[in-house]
C-alpha cells in the first residue's frame, strides 16, 4: 500500500498544529476525509443539489440517482444480499436506536432478556437500557476476560432461551478487541434470539461480509470510514425489517394518508422519514469507492503493522499502562502513571499529535478497568511508522514535563 500517495489525497494533514506537523491520531473518534469526497459533496451541491425520489425534472432525478447509487454501493461493501436491507440514518447511535424503539419495544415483554456486554460504547448501552424499563425485559452483561476480550464459554453461559436480543460491538474503541461476532451470533441464533452488531470500528478497518457473519442487524458510521458526518447505515435482514414499525414519521415514509389513518412505503424507504441525508450519501458512497480501490485487507495489514510496532515502542516507555488484548485492532489505549490523560493529550497536542482523552463513551469499561478516563492513540490507512515514533518521543516528553511523578 503506497502510503505516501494515500496520505496526499487527505488535504487537512498537509499542516503545522503549534508549530509541528499534525499527526492525527484520532480516527477512532472520525477519520479524515480524502479530496475524492470532498469533491462528491461539493459536487453535488454545486451541480445536482435536488430533493430525491419527488421530482421528475433533470436535476432532481440526478440526486435521486447519486443517493440511490450510494446504497447499492454499501450493499456491495458489506455484502447484503438486497438493497432494501440498507437503511440511511445519521450514524451508528441512531441505526442501534432504531431497532431498540422498533423490534426491541415490540419483541420484548416481562422476563425476556437482553444481552450485551460491558465493552460497549454508551450507544448500544443506553437505548437497551431505557428499552429493558418500558418492556419489564432483563439486561444481562457477557462477563469479560482480564485482557479484555470474551470468551465464548461465557457468552454460552450469558445467552439463555429467554434471550431475545443480544447486541454486541464487533471492536471495542477502547481496547481494540476483535470480538468473535460469527460464533456468537451463532449461539444467539442457537437460543433463537436475534444479533445486532455495533459496526463503527469494524466497516472501516476490515472487510465485513454481513452473510457470512449471518447477523441479524449491522450498524455503521460514515465518518468513521473516510465519509461525512451525519450519515450512517443499518442493514437488517430483509424479513425483520418487513416486520418491524417506524419510528419516525412524515413526509417521503408514507404510501398513503388519510385523515385518520395511513400506510408506509416499502423498504427502505418507510424508515427514511424526510428529507434524506443526500450529501451525505454521496460522500458514503465516494468514501466506499476510495477504500475499494486501496484495498480493505490492505488497510487491514497496515493497521495491524502499525498497532504491533506502537505496542512494542509503548511497552518501552516506564509506569505507562496499555489496556487491552494482544491481538488488537489498530488503536492503544493507555495511562502514563498518575498523570491525567487530559493533561497527557495537552502535552501530545503541544508537539502537533492528536489523540483522544476521556472515558471514551464507554464509563461502564472505564470503571471495569478501575480508571476514570484514558488516552487512546487510533490508526488509519493514512498513518506511518513515522507518526508512531512521534506518539513515542511526545510521551518520553510528557514524563520530563510531569517528572515528579516518576
Amino acid at each position: 500500500m503506497d502510503v505516501k500517495s494515500i496520505r496526499s489525497a487527505f488535504p487537512i494533514l498537509d499542516q503545522e498544529v503549534n508549530g509541528h506537523p499534525l499527526v492525527y491520531l484520532d480516527s477512532a473518534a472520525t477519520s479524515q476525509k480524502p479530496i475524492e469526497v470532498i469533491e462528491a459533496v461539493n459536487n453535488y451541491y454545486h451541480l445536482n443539489n435536488s430533493n430525491v425520489h419527488r421530482g421528475v425534472h433533470t436535476i432532481g432525478t440526478r440526486a435521486t440517482d447519486l443517493y440511490e447509487g450510494a446504497r447499492e454501493k454499501v450493499k456491495q461493501f458489506i455484502g447484503a444480499k438486497n438493497v432494501e436491507e440498507i437503511i440511511f440514518t445519521r450514524g451508528t447511535t441512531t441505526a442501534i436506536n432504531l431497532v431498540a424503539q422498533s423490534y426491541g419495544k415490540s419483541h420484548l415483554s416481562q422476563g425476556d432478556e437482553i444481552v450485551i456486554s460491558k465493552m460497549e460504547h454508551h450507544s448500544n448501552i443506553i437505548p437497551w437500557q431505557q428499552i429493558a424499563k418500558v418492556t419489564g425485559a432483563t439486561l444481562k452483561y457477557i462477563p469479560l476476560e482480564t485482557d479484555g476480550t470474551i470468551h465464548l464459554d461465557n457468552v454460552r453461559k450469558t445467552i439463555t432461551p429467554k434471550t431475545k436480543i443480544v447486541a454486541v460491538t464487533h471492536v471495542s474503541n477502547v481496547l481494540g478487541t476483535i470480538n468473535p461476532i460469527k460464533e456468537i451470533t451463532k449461539i444467539a441464533h442457537e437460543n433463537d434470539a436475534v444479533i445486532l452488531v455495533d459496526g463503527a470500528q469494524g466497516v472501516p478497518h476490515m472487510k465485513v461480509d454481513v452473510v457470512d457473519l449471518d447477523c441479524d442487524f449491522y450498524a455503521f458510521s460514515g465518518h468513521k470510514m473516510c465519509a461525512p458526518t451525519g450519515i450512517g447505515v443499518l442493514y437488517g435482514k430483509k424479513q425483520l425489517l418487513e416486520q418491524m414499525e417506524p419510528v419516525e414519521f412524515g413526509g417521503e415514509m408514507i404510501d398513503f394518508v388519510d385523515l385518520y389513518d395511513s400506510t408506509w412505503k416499502e423498504l427502505p424507504w418507510k424508515f427514511e422519514g424526510g428529507t434524506p441525508i443526500i450529501a451525505g450519501a454521496v460522500g458514503l458512497g465516494a468514501a466506499i469507492d476510495f477504500l475499494t480501490e486501496v484495498g480493505l485487507d490492505n488497510v487491514t495489514e497496515h493497521e495491524t503493522m502499525l498497532v504491533n510496532y506502537a505496542m512494542e515502542q509503548l511497552t518501552e516507555i516506564d509506569k505507562l499502562t496499555i489496556y487491552g488484548p494482544k491481538h488488537r485492532a489498530g488503536l492503544v489505549t493507555f495511562n502514563l502513571a498518575d498523570v491525567h490523560p487530559h493533561d497527557t493529550a495537552t502535552v501530545l497536542d503541544a508537539e502537533g499529535i492528536a489523540v483522544r482523552a476521556g472515558h471514551h463513551c464507554a464509563q461502564p469499561l472505564m470503571k471495569w478497568l478501575d480508571v476514570t478516563a484514558t488516552a487512546r492513540a487510533s490508526f488509519y490507512l493514512y498513518n506511518t511508522v513515522d507518526d508512531v515514533d512521534n506518539l513515542v518521543a511526545g510521551l518520553n516528553k510528557a514524563k520530563e514535563f510531569f517528572g515528579d511523578v516518576f
